[in-house]
């Protein structure tokens, strides 16, 4: 349901009054309704609450998140959930990353700013992001029956991904190679689905229920997570 530019997930349940939430951490809108509430019955709730539901998006968004990175040796950071302490090593010739045991060695210029640390990092998740999710797609594409024409990677501040039904372009966020590789499996789902139905009603709970029956747990250990605060493409 889509009111004021705002995308509003709807759930029906077997519940007598209909309740609004404005969830952690990207300020997202769910609204419960009883199993009888009419479509109409419930957009006139939505529209009667737009205005405390714009202010708690702005919360959200306004949230602090992470402390902005350093990219020096000792910080920590992840790759598909695990966390690698940071080793910088200096070189002359090509920027490079890569996993030693328990330590993520980045090898610089010795007068990279942080910047530029930041980007080689961005650029090496940007590529281990891109080599998971071919299979991925492909994997339930076949088992939703949907096809997705574009399939595209960015640095996202709000959102864990996005779909353009029209298009049927979906952005993946860069974030997600940080993070446990099912919490990027339930997004790719979750996208996947909004081709069937574009909307968070009940049907498309019904879809991810069918297709990814533990859905929920993998959304609320992702909504549990923090976002970077700074970041560049």
């Amino acid at each position: 349901m889509l009111i004021s530019d705002i995308e509003i997930e709807v759930i029906k349940k077997n519940i007598k009054n209909m309740h609004l939430s404005v969830l952690p951490p990207t300020g997202k809108v769910r609204i419960s309704a009883p199993l009888s509430a009419k479509d109409q019955a419930i957009e006139l709730f939505a529209i009667t609450k737009i205005g405390w539901i714009k202010k708690q998006i702005e919360k959200f968004e306004n949230q602090p998140r992470q402390s902005e990175r350093e990219y020096v040796s000792g910080e920590s950071h992840y790759l598909w959930g695990r966390r690698y302490r940071m080793e910088i090593k200096h070189t002359k010739t090509a920027n490079n990353v890569e996993i030693k045991a328990n330590k993520l060695i980045l090898t610089v210029r010795e007068n990279s700013t942080q910047q530029q640390r930041e980007k080689v990092m961005n650029e090496w998740y940007r590529a281990e992001i891109k080599a998971k999710l071919p299979a991925l797609f492909e994997k339930w594409e076949e088992i939703i029956g949907v096809k997705a024409d574009t399939v595209k990677v960015k640095n996202m501040l709000t959102r864990w991904g996005t779909c353009n039904v029209k298009d049927k372009r979906v952005w993946i966020n860069l974030q997600l190679a940080k993070k446990p590789i099912e919490c990027l499996e339930y997004v790719v789902v979750h996208e996947l689905v909004h081709l069937l139905e574009k909307n968070h009603t009940s049907v498309f709970v019904e879809y991810m229920d069918k297709f990814l029956p533990n859905w929920w747990v993998i959304k609320d250990q992702l909504n549990s997570f923090i976002m970077d605060r700074y970041l560049e493409e």
